[in-house]
């Protein structure tokens, strides 16, 4: 299949946020899936895959992405200009809601939270009834991707709580501190009915499940999407 860039913007150095309009196909993905672009660089197909950060909305979608410095696919994806077209495939991956859903924490590292930008918006709207929480770090503030979008999210409904933290905060930062493991142990306190969705790089994924399994969490209650 077939897409067309419509619009690029810059939401941290050295990370865009890509609109895009499928010439195919109708964006019927579940949140939390990704799409593999595909184009011939040099005498070779190169295939990545991208998380979608956006909820669906007819033949629109969105990707976020980091420049890769050496990379063979995303500076050909930064280079594109508005009008300039791709090829896709997918919808892919189960990196879903679970049903029933359940109060749950959203774990993301870098441009690991792309998915759950596509994920939130449905979940509230679905399930009221739920406690949902996002914890979210970056090394500096103009890391923390979408801040502004998930903070009117956290003021706009009462049963979701935004949490941002930083490993390098600037004396005027008043949030959260350190990496995500420590905030997401504390935010588990003494539940364990919570279902917890985590993306992002692999040592902070896998060391999140290892400490959740030792508090007693069962592989169904971890799901999980790495970056590399």
């Amino acid at each position: 299949m077939r897409a067309r860039l419509t619009s690029v913007r810059e939401l941290a150095p050295l990370t865009y946020h890509f609109e895009f309009l499928s010439l195919e196909w109708e964006a019927r993905f579940v949140p939390g899936q990704f799409l593999s672009l595909t184009e011939i660089i040099g005498d070779n197909d190169i295939t990545r895959a991208y998380s979608i950060a956006s909820p669906p909305d007819g033949r629109q979608f969105a990707l976020c992405a980091n420049l890769v410095e050496g990379g063979r696919f995303t500076p050909h994806l930064f280079s594109m200009k508005p009008g300039d077209e791709v090829d896709f495939t997918g919808p892919w991956g189960s990196f879903i809601l679970r049903r029933p859903a359940s109060d749950s924490i959203f774990v993301a590292t870098g441009t690991g939270i792309a998915p759950f930008r596509s994920m939130l918006p449905a979940a509230l709207a679905a399930h009221p009834d739920r406690k949902f929480t996002l914890i979210f770090g970056a090394r500096h503030q103009h890391g923390l991707l979408y801040d502004a979008e998930f903070r009117a999210l956290a003021a706009a409904h009462p049963n979701f709580a935004y949490q941002p933290t930083l490993t390098r905060c600037p004396p005027e930062w008043s949030g959260c501190t350190g990496r995500v493991q420590a905030h997401v142990i504390e935010a588990v306190g003494e539940r364990r009915d919570l279902v917890v969705y985590i993306c992002g790089m692999r040592e902070m994924v896998d060391d999140l499940r290892a400490q959740l399994k030792a508090l007693g969490f069962d592989r169904k209650q971890i799901i999980y999407e790495r970056y590399d």
